[in-house]
């Protein structure tokens, strides 16, 4: 039973990172995790919510500050303002070396391996200006914002130190909107700008075109793709050196939204193999067919993962993006099912993926790298990239 209370600010030592982006700290032999501090500080910290074994705070008077700390550049990122970027109190090299840390636990802990990832940034370095997709609360006041950390209060903002400068300097920020259906803002990689509105095109094109090396997609507002402005090239390129895709090979790219690795990944394997692209999403799926019509090596298959990977026979190459949950046991399973040769699994959560890498390894697959992505700056978050070969004798 804890003895604290929402409200109560109690001095704690500020302990080691953890999955979620907290930090640990004890009162009482009680747990706390704490936003805003950094591992070594000792801190004033304001509950502000409690369940009957844990509590979460902030860390509203630094007492005893880290070397690692440094102003936050946005003003509205501190205790009760945006619940977005939780790591901006913190310099950029030290949150990858935080975030390589919450990798390497996650594995330790949950698929009971030892791993020494790197995690590498990509421009810009400052951690500011990347993201190219942003979706925007409205107040009561008709004004855009952001939601408080683990909260319905949406805090007004004027601006996004970490959306990409064309959102910045449209007129979303400072009109008045006179309905609460959010907004979703996107800018491609050619500076177009969309802003969508309860399904609703209310400024810019239907169709965005994003070009990632030599591959060019069209696609809509609304269809997933990366956040951060570099994270398609730098995903491509990683997935491809990890696939090692030859000519002939029959692959399968599990989650494939409208096709980011299914259009590079049909060149290498060219007429005499196949690319099978698994997708639910309707909006992904009518940019998909639309883009690959005359593509006789790409196949699409419009629905759930489980429900379609079974159907395909003889794959070499499986490659998979999953949401945030994961893959699952189920279509792991099935994954191992298909024997392919090598598996490039792309995870935005370490947790599921070190979950999946358990089941995995213990069915006769060799986890051979782990790369983190710092694709999420100012963020606890991160992009990981795991690869996988079977094992010969089996």
């Amino acid at each position: 039973m804890l003895n604290l209370n929402i409200g109560d600010i109690v001095t704690l030592n500020i302990g080691k990172i953890v999955h979620g982006g907290h930090f640990i700290a004890r009162h009482n032999n009680q747990v706390v995790f704490v936003r805003h501090g950094i591992s070594g500080e000792i801190a004033n910290v304001k509950i502000t919510s409690i369940n009957s074994k844990l509590a979460f705070g902030d860390a509203i008077e630094i007492l005893k500050k880290s070397k690692d700390r440094v102003k936050s550049p946005c003003k509205y990122s501190k205790p009760g303002g945006c619940g977005g970027c939780d790591f901006q109190h913190i310099s950029p090299e030290i949150q990858k070396n935080l975030k390589k840390i919450i990798i390497q636990d996650q594995f330790n802990r949950i698929a009971k391996i030892d791993i020494n990832p790197e995690v590498i940034s990509t421009e810009p370095l400052t951690g500011l200006n990347w993201r190219s997709r942003l979706d925007l609360a409205i107040s009561n006041n008709g004004k855009t914002g952001l939601y408080s950390h683990r909260s319905n209060e949406i805090i007004e903002i004027d601006e996004c130190l970490i959306a990409v400068e064309q959102i910045n300097k449209s007129k979303v920020f400072s009109k008045y909107w006179n309905t609460s259906d959010r907004l979703s803002i996107s800018v491609s990689s050619e500076n177009e700008l969309n802003v969508n509105q309860a399904g609703k095109n209310i400024l810019g094109s239907d169709e965005l075109k994003e070009v990632v090396d030599d591959n060019t997609y069209t696609i809509s507002p609304k269809s997933f793709w990366q956040s951060h402005k570099n994270a398609p090239r730098l995903l491509l390129q990683q997935v491809r050196k990890y696939a090692k895709i030859k000519l002939g090979d029959r692959i399968c790219d599990l989650y494939g939204g409208a096709g980011l690795f299914t259009a590079p990944m049909a060149k290498l394997t060219g007429e005499a193999g196949e690319v099978h692209l698994i997708e639910r999403d309707n909006d992904c799926i009518k940019d998909a067919k639309k883009m690959f019509k005359t593509k006789k090596n790409i196949i699409i298959h419009h629905g759930k993962v489980e429900q379609k990977l079974g159907k395909i026979k003889n794959i070499d190459i499986i490659i998979l993006d999953p949401p945030r949950n994961g893959a699952g046991k189920q279509v792991i399973h099935q994954i191992i099912d298909k024997k392919p040769k090598s598996i490039v699994y792309v995870s935005c959560d370490p947790t599921s993926l070190a979950r999946d890498t358990k089941i995995l390894i213990d069915n006769n697959y060799t986890l051979s790298n782990v790369l983190g992505l710092d694709l999420f700056p100012m963020t606890h978050h991160i992009e990981c990239i795991a690869s996988f070969i079977k094992k010969k004798n089996n």
